[in-house]
């Protein structure tokens, strides 16, 4: 797997289509994360726009291969554990971007307030849950459940525009908890919603790795 994850990331770079989500959620932080600002306020912002980035990696990582050089690959390591490292590497990619616009938040932010370890593990948990809940659209919304490219840019735009609105999902949870908190002046660990989001990304990855060993 380790090799496959390597290749996969490899892939990422050299393709250079990162760069344009990667600008677009780096414009996102520079614009929204000011000196001074609350800091819980800056995580919260920081993880909001983890949820349509790491729907667009996935979508990029997994048609990142040519079609001839994806068959190989599957015909190699099989059509499960290739289109699981797609994946991944997507998720690895957003979780490392999400630590770099914590950081950003934390360093700018007014730490002042809550215990600043317990507010960093607090703006941890929640980008781990916007990425999370981010990978499950990416994961529901690409090939090979979608193999329509307009249909999926629509359906991954939509489902991050949910994701962030809709009660039950754990990005809207662990966003909430952080917001209430910085009402409150104590930093939440939203340990549930990062339960509900590693099932949902769980659920949605295998739903997909599934559904590539089927049209292998």
């Amino acid at each position: 797997m380790t090799a496959l994850l390597r290749y996969q990331g490899a892939l990422l770079l050299r393709s250079q289509r990162w760069l344009a989500p990667f600008a677009l959620y780096a414009a996102f932080v520079a614009v929204g994360i000011r000196p001074g600002d609350p800091v819980l306020d800056s995580l919260g912002y920081a993880a909001v726009g983890l949820v349509p980035l790491t729907a667009w990696l996935v979508r990029i990582c997994v048609g990142n291969e040519p079609a001839a050089a994806r068959d190989v690959t599957a015909a190699a390591a099989g059509p499960v554990r290739v289109h699981a490292a797609a994946l991944l590497t997507a998720l690895a990619g957003a979780l490392l971007t999400g630590a770099a616009g914590a950081a950003v938040a934390l360093l700018l932010g007014d730490g002042t307030g809550p215990d600043p370890a317990r507010t960093a593990l607090s703006g941890g948990l929640t980008v781990a849950v916007c990425a999370l809940t981010g990978a499950a659209v990416g994961a529901l919304c690409s090939r090979p459940l979608v193999r329509r490219r307009g249909y999926g840019v629509l359906a991954a735009a939509l489902g991050s525009l949910l994701a962030l609105v809709l009660a039950p999902s754990p990005a809207r949870g662990a966003l909430s908890a952080l917001v209430a908190g910085a009402r409150s002046g104590c930093a939440p660990l939203p340990l549930a919603a990062f339960a509900g989001a590693l099932l949902l990304a769980g659920a949605a990855g295998a739903a997909a790795c599934l559904a590539a060993a089927r049209n292998a």
